[in-house]
């Protein structure tokens, strides 16, 4: 019997305990909380060592430069840099396929499923800005009016999953489909109010590097590896242009197609032709390398392409978004020191105060009154399970800003006093949010089953 085909024998303990501890890992990682949790943990941190003895190695930490060269060229950045204009592209990449998923079979699927999360969205940006504006207008902290605008996708779903299975999933298909859309018009707001000056060249640049994504993707290129040159080529056109360039992953979420490649065959009928050839091959007393290659080619391609790029691009990219990159940027910009908040600065209490019941107070009653206004005047009605009691949880986890918030705040403000504050205060708002919307669930958890 040749070598490959040799009867299976038992498994060794450590390899089963590595299997056990991997799969255990796995399920672990797909639990909606968790993420949540690793993003509160991270933050946490960056908190207590910016305000510790060792704050000077934490600003160290941030400012390092890290080189990349070859031959005479070299680039040098800042850790801080890296994470907020580079591995946060792969975030907004995964939020932008995440919205294609939504526009092509989702909740953005059609203009009636999408009207009350696109009119509870549009509540919940216009009313914590109104707040924003009203208490900051025309002083030099008017430029963060954007701030308490978005939702974090991750935290937020992330505290509704704490609340267990028997929450109706209408609840957490409306909660998704507002915080997409939170992200949607975030992303518009960063691309036109907070880029200064275009350089058109830039722009040619990203364009060429689109019309090189749409070549691979006539090409029949399904893996992902090869897509990193033209993303590279759009990220540095959006850089030059004065765009921030993470929209570049928005850009290349967008473009993600929502329909597997073209095959000669159907990929389950792929695999089963070519799984028998393979028992056909294996069949004799040998099997050479070379006869064996092109089914399992096949079997390998029809496997990839099971799923859709768009799909292939969330699996992927999901965990490590979720686990590595977040958390990191929650490291690098949640290190709020309190002294350099500087709340005894009146301007500094006015972004504090006005951040914080723009989340905790505008998002929600944005939310709820603009799907009020919605299913009143008939132009669409709640979802069959979920309640009212499910759209105030909605509204109030929604005034969950971190991520988004942070990032936009680090583009909002010059002023480092100011910026320290929007932190702390986006830091103050996302936590009342998150225990108000987990005390209501509790509380209500009943009436989020019952009759609208």
């Amino acid at each position: 019997m040749p070598e490959n085909q040799q009867p299976p024998t038992s498994i060794p303990r450590p390899q089963q305990l590595a299997e056990k501890a991997l799969s255990a890992l796995e399920r672990f990682s797909h639990i909606e909380a968790v993420s949540g949790i690793a993003l509160l943990i991270a933050a946490i941190t960056a908190l207590i060592w910016a305000n510790s003895l060792y704050a000077e190695s934490y600003e160290h930490l941030l400012h390092t430069q890290i080189s990349i060269g070859f031959g005479d060229f070299s680039i040098a950045r800042s850790f801080h840099f890296l994470i907020n204009d580079g591995l946060m592209t792969i975030f907004f990449l995964v939020v932008g396929a995440e919205i294609r998923q939504e526009i092509h079979n989702g909740a953005l699927a059609n203009f009636k499923m999408a009207l009350l999360p696109m009119g509870a969205a549009f509540g919940g940006v216009v009313v914590p800005a109104a707040i924003y504006i009203a208490v900051n207008h025309g002083t030099d902290a008017s430029d963060g009016w954007a701030v308490p605008t978005a939702t974090d996708i991750a935290f937020a779903v992330g505290v509704l999953a704490l609340l267990g299975k028997s929450i109706p999933g209408g609840v957490r298909v409306l909660l998704l489909a507002l915080a997409i859309i939170d992200d949607i018009v975030a992303i518009l707001i960063i691309a036109v109010f907070y880029t200064t000056s275009l350089d058109y060249s830039g722009i040619v640049i990203a364009i060429v590097g689109m019309l090189m994504v749409l070549l691979f993707q006539r090409m029949g290129i399904g893996k992902m590896p090869p897509y990193v040159l033209p993303g590279a080529i759009i990220w540095y056109g959006l850089y030059k242009t004065g765009v921030h360039p993470t929209l570049a992953g928005v850009i290349l979420g967008l473009m993600s197609p929502v329909r597997s490649m073209p095959m000669r065959e159907r990929p389950l009928e792929a695999i089963q032709k070519s799984f028998h050839e393979l028992v056909e091959r294996f069949s004799g007393n040998a099997a050479e390398p070379t006869s064996v290659s092109k089914p399992l080619k096949v079997i390998r391609q029809a496997e990839r392409e099971m799923l859709t790029p768009v799909q292939r691009i969330q699996a992927a990219l999901h965990p490590w978004v979720a686990f590595a990159i977040m958390p990191l940027f929650a490291l690098a910009n949640a290190g709020v020191n309190f002294g350099g908040a500087n709340l005894e600065n009146v301007l500094s209490q006015h972004v504090f105060a006005a951040i914080i019941a723009a989340l905790v107070v505008g998002k929600p009653m944005g939310v709820i009154l603009a799907s009020f206004l919605l299913v009143k005047s008939g132009l669409c009605k709640l979802p069959s399970d979920v309640s009212w009691t499910g759209v105030i949880l909605v509204g109030l986890l929604a005034g969950i800003g971190f991520t988004m918030s942070i990032f936009i705040a680090t583009l909002g403000f010059n002023d480092e006093g100011l910026l320290a504050a929007s932190k702390l205060s986006v830091l103050c708002a996302s936590a009342t949010a998150a225990a108000l919307g987990l005390g209501w669930g509790v509380i209500r958890r009943s009436s989020l089953l019952g009759m609208k």
